[in-house]
Protein backbone atom coordinates (compact mmCIF):
# COMPACT_ATOMS: atom_id res chain seq x y z
CA UNK A 1 0.00 0.00 0.00
CA UNK A 2 1.20 3.88 -0.82
CA UNK A 3 1.47 6.61 0.89
CA UNK A 4 -1.12 7.75 -1.38
CA UNK A 5 -4.06 4.96 -0.74
CA UNK A 6 -3.05 5.04 2.86
CA UNK A 7 -3.84 8.74 3.53
CA UNK A 8 -7.20 8.41 1.07
CA UNK A 9 -4.96 10.40 -1.01
CA UNK A 10 -6.66 12.21 -4.10
CA UNK A 11 -6.07 15.59 -6.16
CA UNK A 12 -8.19 17.76 -3.92
CA UNK A 13 -6.56 16.31 -0.54
CA UNK A 14 -5.21 18.72 2.01
CA UNK A 15 -1.39 17.80 1.11
CA UNK A 16 -0.26 15.94 -1.71
CA UNK A 17 2.81 13.27 -1.75
CA UNK A 18 4.93 12.97 -4.55
CA UNK A 19 8.22 10.44 -4.08
CA UNK A 20 11.15 9.92 -5.86
CA UNK A 21 14.76 8.82 -5.44
CA UNK A 22 14.66 8.56 -2.09
CA UNK A 23 12.90 12.38 -1.63
CA UNK A 24 9.30 13.32 -0.53
CA UNK A 25 7.83 16.10 -1.48
CA UNK A 26 4.49 17.54 0.37
CA UNK A 27 3.01 19.92 -0.94
CA UNK A 28 0.30 22.16 0.46
CA UNK A 29 -2.86 22.11 -1.97
CA UNK A 30 -5.42 24.76 -0.55
CA UNK A 31 -4.62 27.21 -3.26
CA UNK A 32 -8.22 29.04 -3.25
CA UNK A 33 -7.55 29.20 0.67
CA UNK A 34 -3.98 30.79 -0.05
CA UNK A 35 -3.29 27.38 1.29
CA UNK A 36 -4.07 28.50 4.93
CA UNK A 37 -3.54 26.35 8.35
CA UNK A 38 -7.04 25.33 8.41
CA UNK A 39 -7.15 22.31 11.82
CA UNK A 40 -7.65 19.83 8.84
CA UNK A 41 -4.83 20.79 6.97
CA UNK A 42 -2.61 20.78 9.87
CA UNK A 43 -3.44 17.37 10.92
CA UNK A 44 -3.27 16.45 7.21
CA UNK A 45 0.69 17.50 7.31
CA UNK A 46 0.80 16.32 11.17
CA UNK A 47 -0.19 12.65 9.43
CA UNK A 48 2.19 12.85 6.49
CA UNK A 49 5.32 14.39 8.89
CA UNK A 50 4.52 11.03 11.54
CA UNK A 51 4.52 8.58 8.42
CA UNK A 52 7.96 9.95 7.10
CA UNK A 53 9.86 9.78 10.39
CA UNK A 54 9.82 5.80 10.49
CA UNK A 55 10.67 5.63 6.55
CA UNK A 56 13.82 4.80 6.16
CA UNK A 57 14.10 5.05 2.81
CA UNK A 58 13.24 9.00 2.55
CA UNK A 59 16.22 10.24 2.89
CA UNK A 60 15.34 13.97 2.23
CA UNK A 61 11.80 16.33 2.38
CA UNK A 62 11.15 18.89 0.80
CA UNK A 63 7.96 21.24 1.48
CA UNK A 64 6.26 23.62 -1.38
CA UNK A 65 2.75 24.31 -1.71
CA UNK A 66 0.08 25.24 -4.79
CA UNK A 67 -1.25 28.09 -6.17
CA UNK A 68 0.36 31.59 -6.19
CA UNK A 69 0.95 31.71 -2.09
CA UNK A 70 3.40 29.31 -0.03
CA UNK A 71 0.74 29.97 2.77
CA UNK A 72 -1.19 32.42 4.59
CA UNK A 73 -0.90 31.50 8.08
CA UNK A 74 -3.71 30.37 9.96
CA UNK A 75 -7.54 30.24 8.64
CA UNK A 76 -8.46 33.58 10.09
CA UNK A 77 -12.30 32.48 8.77
CA UNK A 78 -11.94 29.58 10.69
CA UNK A 79 -11.02 30.88 13.83
CA UNK A 80 -13.33 33.59 13.59
CA UNK A 81 -16.70 31.46 12.79
CA UNK A 82 -15.89 29.64 16.61
CA UNK A 83 -16.48 33.14 18.13
CA UNK A 84 -19.87 32.21 18.26
CA UNK A 85 -19.06 29.49 20.15
CA UNK A 86 -19.77 29.74 24.29
CA UNK A 87 -16.41 30.19 25.15
CA UNK A 88 -16.24 32.41 21.91
CA UNK A 89 -13.55 30.42 20.68
CA UNK A 90 -11.35 30.08 23.66
CA UNK A 91 -11.17 25.58 23.30
CA UNK A 92 -11.15 25.99 19.40
CA UNK A 93 -7.79 28.93 19.26
CA UNK A 94 -6.45 26.92 21.85
CA UNK A 95 -6.34 23.59 20.12
CA UNK A 96 -5.88 24.79 16.95
CA UNK A 97 -2.29 26.56 18.27
CA UNK A 98 -1.38 23.46 19.76
CA UNK A 99 -1.68 21.68 16.97
CA UNK A 100 0.11 23.61 14.78
CA UNK A 101 2.51 23.56 17.72
CA UNK A 102 3.10 20.03 17.94
CA UNK A 103 3.38 19.96 14.39
CA UNK A 104 6.37 22.67 13.79
CA UNK A 105 8.24 20.97 16.55
CA UNK A 106 7.24 17.08 14.46
CA UNK A 107 9.05 18.68 11.43
CA UNK A 108 11.78 19.94 13.71
CA UNK A 109 12.36 15.75 15.33
CA UNK A 110 12.20 14.28 12.03
CA UNK A 111 15.65 12.87 11.12
CA UNK A 112 15.50 13.74 7.39
CA UNK A 113 16.41 17.23 6.68
CA UNK A 114 13.04 19.02 5.37
CA UNK A 115 13.56 21.84 3.11
CA UNK A 116 11.07 24.44 1.95
CA UNK A 117 10.19 25.59 -1.68
CA UNK A 118 8.73 28.90 -1.10
CA UNK A 119 7.30 31.10 -4.13
CA UNK A 120 5.05 33.69 -3.59
CA UNK A 121 3.93 34.77 0.09
CA UNK A 122 4.56 33.19 3.27
CA UNK A 123 3.09 35.56 6.20
CA UNK A 124 2.13 34.53 9.67
CA UNK A 125 2.00 30.81 10.58
CA UNK A 126 3.14 30.01 6.96
CA UNK A 127 6.15 32.56 7.73
CA UNK A 128 6.62 30.29 10.57
CA UNK A 129 6.23 26.68 8.56
CA UNK A 130 9.67 28.30 6.76
CA UNK A 131 11.80 29.03 9.62
CA UNK A 132 10.55 25.71 11.22
CA UNK A 133 12.18 23.64 8.31
CA UNK A 134 15.87 23.12 8.28
CA UNK A 135 16.59 24.66 5.04
CA UNK A 136 14.64 27.43 2.77
CA UNK A 137 14.86 27.91 -0.94
CA UNK A 138 12.51 31.57 -2.06
CA UNK A 139 11.64 31.72 -5.24
CA UNK A 140 12.93 35.34 -6.66
CA UNK A 141 9.20 37.02 -6.29
CA UNK A 142 8.63 35.29 -2.53
CA UNK A 143 8.04 37.37 0.66
CA UNK A 144 7.77 36.81 3.91
CA UNK A 145 6.22 38.54 6.59
CA UNK A 146 4.31 38.21 10.76
CA UNK A 147 2.11 40.69 10.25
CA UNK A 148 -0.49 39.95 12.57
CA UNK A 149 0.10 43.13 14.64
CA UNK A 150 -1.57 44.65 11.92
CA UNK A 151 -4.60 42.91 12.31
CA UNK A 152 -4.68 43.02 16.65
CA UNK A 153 -3.17 39.77 17.08
CA UNK A 154 0.62 39.71 17.75
CA UNK A 155 2.35 36.51 15.88
CA UNK A 156 3.54 34.97 19.31
CA UNK A 157 3.97 31.24 17.88
CA UNK A 158 5.29 32.43 14.48
CA UNK A 159 7.71 34.19 16.83
CA UNK A 160 9.20 31.07 18.44
CA UNK A 161 10.33 29.46 15.15
CA UNK A 162 11.46 33.33 13.82
CA UNK A 163 13.45 33.61 16.45
CA UNK A 164 15.79 30.71 16.07
CA UNK A 165 16.53 32.04 12.82
CA UNK A 166 17.33 35.59 12.62
CA UNK A 167 19.08 38.00 14.61
CA UNK A 168 16.58 39.49 17.00
CA UNK A 169 16.54 42.91 16.08
CA UNK A 170 15.42 41.12 12.76
CA UNK A 171 13.02 39.30 14.39
CA UNK A 172 11.42 42.23 16.08
CA UNK A 173 11.18 44.15 13.24
CA UNK A 174 9.46 41.17 11.71
CA UNK A 175 6.92 41.37 14.42
CA UNK A 176 6.90 44.92 15.69
CA UNK A 177 6.18 46.08 12.35
CA UNK A 178 4.73 43.92 9.95
CA UNK A 179 6.28 44.80 6.88
CA UNK A 180 6.53 42.64 3.93
CA UNK A 181 9.98 41.54 3.36
CA UNK A 182 11.08 40.36 -0.14
CA UNK A 183 13.23 37.37 -1.21
CA UNK A 184 16.62 39.11 -1.07
CA UNK A 185 16.10 40.74 2.41
CA UNK A 186 15.11 37.57 3.73
CA UNK A 187 18.31 36.04 2.50
CA UNK A 188 20.54 39.14 3.75
CA UNK A 189 18.84 38.16 7.45
CA UNK A 190 18.94 34.32 7.28
CA UNK A 191 15.40 33.30 7.04
CA UNK A 192 16.30 31.66 3.95
CA UNK A 193 19.61 30.14 2.21
CA UNK A 194 19.65 30.53 -1.27
CA UNK A 195 17.16 32.56 -3.57
CA UNK A 196 16.42 31.70 -7.55
CA UNK A 197 15.00 33.18 -10.24
CA UNK A 198 11.26 33.08 -9.91
CA UNK A 199 9.37 29.53 -10.01
CA UNK A 200 12.91 27.89 -9.38
CA UNK A 201 12.68 27.23 -6.08
CA UNK A 202 10.99 23.55 -6.41
CA UNK A 203 13.97 22.72 -8.61
CA UNK A 204 16.53 23.87 -6.42
CA UNK A 205 15.23 22.62 -3.53
CA UNK A 206 14.73 19.36 -4.91
CA UNK A 207 18.41 19.91 -6.09
CA UNK A 208 19.59 20.43 -2.09
CA UNK A 209 17.37 17.67 -1.10
CA UNK A 210 19.38 15.06 -3.41
CA UNK A 211 22.91 16.50 -2.48
CA UNK A 212 21.40 15.51 1.26
CA UNK A 213 20.30 12.28 0.31
CA UNK A 214 23.75 11.30 -0.68
CA UNK A 215 25.23 11.01 2.48
CA UNK A 216 24.84 8.94 5.46
CA UNK A 217 20.92 8.96 6.38
CA UNK A 218 22.26 7.86 10.06
CA UNK A 219 24.83 10.84 10.02
CA UNK A 220 22.38 13.47 9.33
CA UNK A 221 19.74 12.27 11.87
CA UNK A 222 22.69 12.18 14.44
CA UNK A 223 23.90 15.67 13.44
CA UNK A 224 20.24 17.07 13.19
CA UNK A 225 18.86 16.23 16.70
CA UNK A 226 22.30 17.64 17.91
CA UNK A 227 21.96 20.95 16.38
CA UNK A 228 18.35 21.78 17.92
CA UNK A 229 19.35 20.30 21.18
CA UNK A 230 22.20 22.08 21.78
CA UNK A 231 21.16 25.32 20.60
CA UNK A 232 19.43 26.04 23.97
CA UNK A 233 21.97 24.89 26.21
CA UNK A 234 25.27 27.29 27.41
CA UNK A 235 28.12 26.96 26.50
CA UNK A 236 29.72 24.58 28.81
CA UNK A 237 26.61 22.05 28.29
CA UNK A 238 26.71 22.24 24.55
CA UNK A 239 30.50 21.06 24.33
CA UNK A 240 29.22 18.43 27.05
CA UNK A 241 26.59 17.12 24.95
CA UNK A 242 28.17 17.30 21.98
CA UNK A 243 31.75 15.11 23.02
CA UNK A 244 29.42 12.55 23.80
CA UNK A 245 27.28 12.90 20.50
CA UNK A 246 30.64 12.47 18.24
CA UNK A 247 31.76 9.98 20.16
CA UNK A 248 28.43 7.83 19.60
CA UNK A 249 29.02 8.90 16.10
CA UNK A 250 32.66 7.67 15.96
CA UNK A 251 31.66 4.48 16.39
CA UNK A 252 28.64 4.19 14.15
CA UNK A 253 29.67 2.47 10.90
CA UNK A 254 29.42 4.87 8.49
CA UNK A 255 31.86 6.99 10.63
CA UNK A 256 34.12 4.34 10.02
CA UNK A 257 33.56 3.88 6.25
CA UNK A 258 33.26 7.19 5.88
CA UNK A 259 36.89 8.00 6.95
CA UNK A 260 38.59 4.88 5.47
CA UNK A 261 36.93 5.92 2.40
CA UNK A 262 38.42 9.71 2.44
CA UNK A 263 42.23 8.00 3.92
CA UNK A 264 42.04 5.08 0.89
CA UNK A 265 40.47 8.17 -2.04
CA UNK A 266 37.62 6.59 -2.86
CA UNK A 267 33.77 6.96 -2.38
CA UNK A 268 32.24 5.41 0.72
CA UNK A 269 29.39 3.09 1.00
CA UNK A 270 27.15 4.05 3.54
CA UNK A 271 24.68 1.34 5.46
CA UNK A 272 22.52 4.22 7.10
CA UNK A 273 23.94 2.50 10.72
Amino acid sequence: MNDKTRFGETADAEVLRADADGIATLTLNRPAARNALSLALIDALRAHVDALAAERQVRAIVLSANGPVFSSGHDLKELTAHRADADRGRAFFAETMRRCAALMQAIVALPQPVIAAVEGTATAAGCQLVATCDLAIAGGEARFATPGVNIGLFCSTPMVALSRNIAPKHAMEFLLLGDMADAETAYRIGLVNRVVGAGGALEAAQALARKAASKSTHVLAIGKKAFYAQRDMNLAEAYDYTVDVMVQNMLAHDAEEGIGAFVEKREPKWRDC
